[in-house]
C-alpha cells in the first residue's frame, strides 16, 4: 500500500488511537508499524483474531500487557554468559508473572465447547514459574536483596547489624559522658559509610580520632573515635563481603535464568502479539465495530458505516455500494454536504479491514481486497515546485493512470477542477472512462453537471448525491445512490439573503437545456422524498401490525397453556374422584359381605351411609363440582312407583324405587347392589323405561355388567410367596369381583410351604357369609397347595 495513500486517508491518526489501547512498550510499537495486507488468508485470520479477542474481553474483561517488557537485550547478554543485573532479573520476572496471568487467562472455561484462532498463542506461553518465584524469593527491590537468598548472605548482615549494636553502644556513652560538653549536638552520624559524631572545632584536640568532614562554617568536625575505628573496618569488610555474595547470587539467578532463554523470548514474543490483537478488539469496542466479510470480485458494500475520526453521536451512518453492478460511482451535490467524508469512508474503512482492524459499520457489511488505494483528496498545491491545484492534482491522477488495475481503488476529489468547467468536465469524462474501461473500482466527487449525463447515459456507471435540506440550509450528510444531486447554489444565494433581481439575472445566463435538466433533478428529488414519506410511514404500519400479531400470538399461547393447565388440573380431580367413589364402593362390599345378607343392622348401615354421604359432599366441595340441579318440581308419594328409575342426588347414583314411600317420605332404592333408605326430596325421577326391577329388561341391564365384569376376572388367584395379610387383602378384592360377575367357583394358589398361608386363607374363608363352602383341591388338580372356593347362589 502506498505511504501517500495511507497519510491522505489519516490512518496515521487510526494508529495513534489503537496505540493507546496496547500496554507493553513493544506493544505499542506494534500498533504503529500496522501495514495493511492484500492477502486474503492473511486478511481473514487477522480478523478472525480480532473477532475472538472482542468475544474474550467482552466475556472475561481484558488482560494487561503492561509488565511485557524489552528483555531481548538481556537475553543476548545471558547468550554470552554474562551475570545480569537486579532490574533486568526483575523485569524478566514481571514478563514471566505476567505470562501466567495471561496463560490462566486465555484457558477455556468447562462448558465452552471449542477453542479459537487464539489458543495457539495462550498455549505456547510458558509461565516458568519456578525461575520467577525464585526470582522474587532472592529480590525483593531494585535496591535490595532478601536475607534469605543465601545463608552467607544472612550470616554477613547478621555480623553487620551486630557490628552497628556494639558502634551505637560506645558511641552513645560518649555522647552521655565526658565529651558530652564538646559535642555541637548529641547526634551519631555517617561520612564516608563510617561512624562518626558532631565536634565543637574548639574541642577537636580533645577528641582522638579520624577526622572525615566539617561542616561549611567550620565551626563543626566530624571525628570518628579511635575507639570504633576497628569495628568500622570491620564493617567495611562485612560489606565487601556482602557485595560479593550478592554478586554470587545474580550470577546463580543469571545461569538459572539463561537456561530459558527460547522460552522467555518465545513468551515476550507471543506477550507482545497478544497485547497487539487485543489492542485491536478495545479499539473495535471503542468504535463499535464488526468484522467485515471480504471477497475478491471487486464487491463493496457499507451498511451505515461510520467514518472513525468523526464523533460517533453526530456523524451521520451512510450505505456504499460499489462493484455489483456498476463499478464507477460520481457524487455530486453542494459543498459541505458530506461528498468527501463519503470518499475518507470507503478508503479508510477498506485499510482498516486489510489491517486486522474492526470496521464502523453494521455486520455483513461487505469489502474487497485491493492491492493498492490510491486517493486524490484536497487542496495540494505547492509554492515550492510552482504547482497550481490543478497542476498538483493532475500529477496526481497521471501517476494513478498508471499503476491502478481492476485490483485497485481509486478515489477522486473534485475531479477536474482547479481550470477552465467545459476543459475540466471533460477531462473528467475522460479520465473516468479511461478506468471504466480497466474496470478499476473508483469513486469520484464532482459539481459537473456533463459528469452527471455521463452516469445516466454509460452502463456500469452510477450518480449519487449528498442529501442538503434547502428549508434549513443544512445538509443531512446521507448518501443517496442512483440520484444524482444538485448545487443547489441560487436556492442557497438566496436564503442568505442575495437580491433576487441578481440569482433571476444569473439564471437567465444558464442555457435552456441546463435548465430543463436542473428542474429534471429537482422533480426527481421531490418525488424521492415524496417516497421516502410513504415508506417511512407503511414501514411504521407493518411494525404496528407486526407487533399486534406478536401480541396475539403470545395471547393465544398464554390461553392455550391456561387451557392444557386447566384440563390437566379437571383430570387430575377426575381421577381423584373416580378413586374415592372406587374405594368406597369397595368398602361398602366389604361391608354388605361382613354383616351377611340376613342379618343386616339397618342403623350401623344407616351410620355407614351417612358417613359415605358426607365424604361424597366434602370432596364435592372441594373439587369445586356443582351440584346436580334438583328437579323444579318436588315428587310426591303419587309421583313414584316400585321399579321407578331414580336418581339419589347426595350421592349422584342412579337406582329403582324397592318400596313405596312411608308416612315421614322415606323409602328404600336400590342401586345396583345396594339398598339404601333415603327420603324422598333427595330423588329425582328419572325418565329412563329400560331401568326395572323385575322382568327381562333387568336381566338385560345386570347381565350387561356380569358379563363385562366375567371378561375381566380370572377364574384363578396366585398368592404364593406373599405373607398372610397381603394374601388376605388380595384375595378379598378378588373375592368381590368374582361374585360380581357371578362365578360359580374359583381356585385360590396358594402352595403348600409350611402351611402358614394355607391356614390363614382359610380362616378369613371362614367368615365370609356369601362362600358356599371351600375345599383342598384333589390330586392332580394342586392338591394341598391349592384351595377350591364355591360362592352361594
Amino acid at each position: 500500500m502506498n505511504a501517500k495513500a495511507l497519510k491522505t486517508l489519516e490512518f496515521d491518526k487510526i494508529l495513534v488511537m489503537l496505540e493507546k489501547h496496547a500496554g507493553s512498550p513493544l506493544g505499542k510499537k506494534r500498533c504503529r508499524d500496522l501495514l495493511p495486507s492484500s492477502d486474503l488468508g492473511d486478511i481473514r485470520a487477522l480478523q478472525a483474531q480480532t473477532t475472538d479477542a472482542v468475544s474474550r474481553h467482552l466475556k472475561k474483561g481484558a488482560p494487561s500487557f503492561g509488565s511485557a517488557r524489552d528483555v531481548r537485550a538481556s537475553l543476548k547478554c545471558l547468550e554470552v554468559g554474562s551475570t545480569l543485573s537486579i532490574s533486568e532479573l526483575l523485569n524478566i520476572a514481571s514478563l514471566l508473572e505476567n505470562t501466567a496471568r495471561a496463560k490462566s487467562y486465555g484457558r477455556h472455561d468447562n462448558n465452552e465447547d471449542s477453542g479459537d484462532s487464539l489458543d495457539v498463542f495462550f498455549n505456547a506461553l510458558e509461565p516458568l514459574t519456578p525461575l520467577s518465584s525464585e526470582i522474587r524469593r532472592c529480590i525483593l527491590s531494585e535496591d535490595e536483596i532478601s536475607d534469605d537468598a543465601s545463608p552467607a548472605l544472612r550470616q554477613i548482615r547478621r555480623q553487620i547489624a551486630a557490628n552497628g549494636d556494639r558502634i551505637h553502644s560506645q558511641l552513645n556513652s560518649m555522647i552521655n559522658g565526658s565529651l558530652r560538653s564538646a559535642l555541637q549536638d548529641a547526634v551519631i552520624t555517617m561520612r564516608d559509610g563510617r561512624y562518626c559524631i558532631p565536634v565543637k572545632a574548639e574541642y577537636r584536640g580533645s577528641v582522638p580520632g579520624m577526622v572525615h568532614d566539617q561542616s561549611a562554617t567550620g565551626a563543626t568536625v566530624f571525628i570518628e573515635p579511635m575507639a570504633i575505628v576497628k569495628l568500622n573496618n570491620e564493617i567495611r569488610e562485612l560489606e565487601i563481603k556482602e557485595q560479593k555474595e550478592i554478586e554470587k547470587i545474580l550470577a546463580a539467578l543469571s545461569e538459572e535464568a539463561g537456561q530459558h532463554i527460547e522460552e522467555i523470548l518465545c513468551d515476550l514474543e507471543n506477550m507482545v502479539e497478544l497485547d497487539f490483537i487485543f489492542a485491536r478488539a478495545s479499539l473495535s469496542l471503542e468504535m463499535k465495530g464488526s468484522e467485515p466479510i471480504f471477497n475478491t470480485e471487486g464487491r463493496v458494500q457499507l451498511r451505515k458505516a461510520r467514518h472513525p475520526l468523526l464523533e460517533k453521536h453526530r456523524v451521520v451512518p451512510i450505505d456504499i455500494r460499489l462493484g455489483q453492478t456498476f463499478d464507477l460511482l460520481i457524487i455530486t451535490g453542494p459543498n459541505t454536504g458530506g461528498k468527501t467524508v463519503s470518499l475518507k469512508t470507503l478508503g479508510l474503512l477498506t485499510i482498516m479491514g486489510e489491517s486486522g482492524l474492526h470496521i464502523p459499520a453494521l455486520d455483513r457489511s461487505e469489502l474487497a481486497v485491493f492491492e493498492e488505494v490510491y486517493a486524490d483528496i484536497g487542496d495540494e498545491q505547492s509554492i515550492e515546485q510552482s504547482l497550481s491545484t490543478f497542476s498538483a492534482h493532475m500529477t496526481n491522477i497521471v501517476s494513478f493512470l498508471e499503476k491502478a488495475n481492476e485490483k485497485s481503488l481509486v478515489l477522486f476529489d473534485e475531479l477536474g477542477a482547479g481550470t477552465d468547467p467545459t476543459e475540466g468536465a471533460a477531462l473528467a469524462i475522460a479520465i473516468l472512462s479511461f478506468l471504466h474501461r480497466k474496470h478499476v473500482r473508483t469513486m469520484a466527487t464532482t459539481h459537473y453537471s456533463e459528469l452527471k449525463v455521463f452516469a445516466l447515459s454509460t452502463d456500469g456507471v452510477e450518480n449519487a448525491s449528498c442529501e442538503f435540506d434547502i428549508q434549513t440550509l443544512r445538509p443531512t450528510y446521507r448518501l443517496l445512490i442512483g440520484v444524482p444531486g444538485k448545487s443547489n447554489a441560487f436556492a442557497i444565494s438566496g436564503k442568505l439573503g442575495l437580491p433576487s433581481y441578481i440569482i433571476e439575472e444569473a439564471q437567465a445566463q444558464i442555457s435552456e437545456q441546463d435548465e430543463s435538466f436542473e428542474d429534471v433533478l429537482t422533480s426527481l428529488e421531490q418525488n424521492r422524498i415524496a417516497m421516502e414519506n410513504d415508506q417511512r410511514a407503511i414501514a411504521y404500519r407493518m411494525e404496528q401490525l407486526e407487533r399486534k400479531e406478536k401480541d396475539l400470538l403470545n395471547r393465544e399461547k398464554t390461553l392455550e397453556k391456561q387451557k392444557d393447565q386447566i384440563i390437566r388440573k379437571a383430570n387430575d380431580q377426575a381421577h381423584t374422584i373416580l378413586q374415592e367413589a372406587k374405594d368406597y364402593a369397595d368398602q361398602t362390599m366389604k361391608d354388605f359381605r361382613k354383616f351377611g345378607k340376613n342379618s343386616i343392622n339397618s342403623g350401623d348401615m344407616e351410620r355407614r351411609r351417612n358417613e359415605l354421604r358426607e365424604k361424597m359432599n366434602k370432596t364435592q366441595k372441594s373439587n369445586a363440582i356443582r351440584p346436580a340441579e334438583r328437579s323444579t318440581k318436588e315428587l310426591k308419594p303419587s309421583d313414584l312407583q316400585i321399579g321407578d328409575g331414580v336418581k339419589v342426588l347426595s350421592l349422584n347414583l342412579k337406582g329403582t324405587v324397592s318400596t313405596r314411600p312411608d308416612s315421614k317420605g322415606y323409602l328404600f332404592v336400590r342401586c345396583g347392589i345396594i339398598r339404601s333408605k333415603v327420603h324422598i326430596s333427595d330423588l329425582e325421577l328419572l325418565n329412563e323405561p329400560d331401568v326395572t326391577l323385575s322382568g327381562k329388561a333387568a336381566h338385560v341391564s345386570t347381565g350387561k355388567v356380569r358379563m363385562s365384569k366375567a371378561m375381566s376376572v380370572s377364574s384363578e388367584i396366585k398368592l404364593i410367596g406373599k405373607t398372610v395379610d397381603e394374601a388376605v387383602a388380595e384375595l378379598d378384592k378378588y373375592l368381590d369381583d368374582a361374585y360380581i360377575a357371578h362365578l360359580a367357583s374359583v381356585r385360590v394358589v396358594h402352595g403348600k410351604g409350611t402351611g402358614a398361608l394355607r391356614k390363614g386363607i382359610h380362616q378369613y374363608l371362614r367368615t365370609q357369609s356369601h362362600i358356599k363352602e371351600f375345599h383342598l383341591a384333589e390330586y392332580g388338580e394342586g392338591d394341598a397347595g391349592v384351595t377350591i372356593v364355591t360362592f352361594k347362589k
